[in-house]
């Protein structure tokens, strides 16, 4: 088995909480078919860089995974025939990344400490 990392775009039009059981069941659907999963996070409502499907906002999804083709080919069919969902996109990977992605690290940085003294 091999690593992933995939992410997918949802309607903006969902509640948080529809988009949380998206994550759920692709993590159910692959801990069924024999994978793992590493972590899986919900980046929020987010401006897209261009329209999809007359849509300028979407819900962004993670999932990392250690999984088989069969897999892969069970979440594709499960998101292309999905009406929630506009896009996705699964990339594979030499390793899992360990802690949080690159989306929520921006997020820790904009939050810093008081600033030091001018000289």
């Amino acid at each position: 088995m091999a690593f992933y990392e995939h992410v997918f775009i949802a309607r903006p039009d969902l509640a948080p909480a529809q988009v949380e059981t998206a994550l759920e069941e692709i993590k159910a659907l692959i801990e069924e078919k024999g994978g793992k999963v590493g972590k899986t996070e919900y980046w929020g409502l987010r401006t897209l860089a261009y329209r999809m499907d007359k849509n300028r906002k979407g819900h962004y999804g993670l999932v990392d995974m250690e999984a088989d083709a069969s897999i892969l080919e069970a979440i594709d069919v499960r998101q292309r025939f999905s009406d929630d969902v506009i896009r996705y996109l699964t990339i594979r990977l030499d390793e899992l990344p360990e802690g949080p992605s690159a989306i929520l690290r921006k997020g820790e940085e904009r939050r810093r400490g008081p600033r030091a003294p001018r000289n």
